[in-house]
């Protein structure tokens, strides 16, 4: 007994000599999608303050396959020391009830960090389309059926589900045409390849902005800070019609405690600068933080939701 004693007050002693010393080297942010996404914008932002306040160099790695799951299972089968973390997109748990079988559980194989940010979706289309808000694409789609496609950033992707539940409320059919990433999925917006996307304001605003794309509306119940003069979806005919991404910092699971806190403590100090927070504020982001048990509850509740809603839409993944 007395020796189990003592094995475990070293085991925790070098928890906490590791957590004093966090980070002795590089980490690892591991990007689930291709660069120029929301994940990827929102990750080189805050990967840059943290190699900034912690000395040591926070190293984007974008991983882009798979909707998201390729880059998934990389860090859940890391070694849970902190030196490899995810910096995930809503879809890690609106897609996780909708697979019959992941490489990981987003439960069981992470241990949250913390929320990053929200934000609702955009819903953008080519300008060359004859419509100029969400009623009258929908009554071009209808005349159109089944002749448009639309854009997202893979199978079970926030975009992807959301669109989905907006063709269930509205009748219309569209093709699915999946990307590895929302980036590449604004490229082919641009091409008219697609015709129709819900993506982050971060990677649509520029665009819309620029007149390349138009915006239809915004997936909130309140009209944006950033595009007030874009109307949402719900007062423009979808009543509550709602779909608010986030984005988030996850370990390993197994990762110790003190090494989580110590980068929850820096994650909530970094969404507190006023350059960062005025940044993501200028994307149509809200900088959100909180507790990694608060992050938690989210990433659970939102496969539950997500789950539910594509059950009774239908929508299966494999």
């Amino acid at each position: 007994m007395r020796h189990i004693v003592a094995t475990l007050v070293a085991l925790f002693a070098c928890a906490a000599l590791a957590a004093e010393q966090y980070p002795a080297r590089a980490v690892r942010v591991v990007v689930p999608f291709a660069p120029g996404g929301g994940t990827d914008i929102v990750a080189r932002i805050l990967s840059q303050q943290l190699s900034q306040r912690l000395g040591q160099s926070f190293v984007v790695e974008n991983r882009p396959a798979g909707s998201g799951i390729v880059g998934a299972d990389v860090v859940a089968k890391s070694a849970p020391d902190g030196y490899t973390l995810l910096f995930a997109f809503s879809s890690l748990s609106s897609s996780a009830k909708l697979f019959s079988q992941l490489p990981y559980d987003p439960v069981r194989d992470f241990a949250p960090v913390a929320l990053a940010t929200t934000s609702p979706l955009l819903a953008v289309a080519p300008p060359s389309l004859p419509a100029r808000d969400i009623r009258e694409f929908v009554a071009y789609a209808r005349a159109n059926d089944g002749k448009l496609n639309y854009g997202s950033s893979g199978p079970g992707s926030s975009p992807h589900l959301a669109i989905e539940l907006l063709m269930s409320q509205t009748g219309v059919r569209m093709q699915h045409i999946a990307y590895k990433g929302i980036a590449p999925a604004v490229t082919a917006l641009l091409a008219n390849e697609v015709q129709f996307s819900l993506v982050p304001i971060a990677v649509g605003l520029p665009h819309v902005r620029a007149g390349r794309l138009r915006a239809l509306g915004v997936a909130g119940l309140q009209r944006s800070a950033a595009t007030p003069e874009i109307p949402t979806l719900s007062e423009s005919g979808l009543p509550d019609f709602e779909v608010i991404a986030w984005w988030g910092l996850l370990a390993p699971a197994r990762t110790p405690r003190a090494v989580v806190n110590a980068l929850n403590r820096e994650m909530r100090s970094v969404l507190e600068v006023p350059e960062v927070k005025r940044s993501l504020v200028d994307q149509g982001m809200d900088p959100a933080a909180g507790s990694p048990e608060q992050f938690g509850a989210l990433i659970k509740a939102d496969m539950e939701k997500w789950g539910e809603i594509g059950a009774r839409l239908g929508v299966k993944l494999d």
